[in-house]
């Protein structure tokens, strides 16, 4: 996410996700993290601050949280902050997502990782032909979404950020490749069976109802 600066005063600066609170450990205020970082014994160095995602109604919206101690323990990656000292304040962070400042001429330091200015803006090429241009990048706990504008239609589609469904992403040529599965581009055609049945028609002739008395 681009983040607005005083013209002139210092180089535009962009948001990189590294992590996510998943949910606090032991007594004394740790956390399980899920990375989002090919590097996270240097991301997660005492001392390093991290800008917090959290409702606007978590009492910790607009705060900052900085690493005290980064530790494995059972190969999972855990984590102390400053000002989070026991259990209960670990609780009210959990689903967190933490990011970090980063200069915006400067690529991404893990593999396959990519800043939301980098993506916005790239056609979205399927079958050889565009189809469609990235106008966001919306991030969630489970995955990140492109948000795809397509061609010549007034709508959106909300195709998922994985390799499965973005095989390539191509930032000098301008494009990201998509294999989608059937139905996220299109509606699916309806089939034979899903037809209404026609409704049955009453036999009027029936002959309990058929006036047969004589005068």
């Amino acid at each position: 996410m681009a983040n607005g600066d005083i013209a002139g005063a210092q180089p535009a600066k962009t948001q990189l996700r590294v992590g996510r609170l998943v949910k606090a450990h032991g007594l004394k205020g740790a956390f399980k993290l899920e990375l989002y970082t090919d590097d996270p014994d240097g991301r997660f160095t005492p001392g390093s601050t991290f800008t917090l995602q959290v409702p606007e109604s978590s009492p910790w919206h607009g705060r900052e949280l900085t690493v005290r101690e980064f530790r494995w323990m059972n190969s999972h990656p855990v984590a102390f902050f400053e000002g989070v000292d026991d259990r209960n304040a670990a609780e009210e962070l959990v689903k967190a997502i933490l990011w970090i400042d980063q200069d915006s001429e400067a690529a991404p330091a893990e593999d396959d990782a990519w800043y939301d200015h980098q993506l916005v803006g790239l056609d979205v090429v399927r079958d050889g032909a565009v189809i469609g241009r990235v106008a966001r990048v919306d991030h969630f706990p489970a995955q990140d979404l492109l948000i795809v504008r397509m061609v010549g239609e007034d709508r959106e589609v909300l195709v998922p950020f994985v390799g499965a469904i973005v095989p390539e992403v191509d930032i000098a040529g301008g494009r990201v490749v998509v294999t989608p599965p059937v139905g996220l581009f299109e509606e699916l055609p309806a089939e034979a069976g899903d037809e209404p049945e026609p409704a049955s028609v009453s036999d009027d002739s029936d002959d309990e109802n058929t006036d047969t008395s004589e005068d």
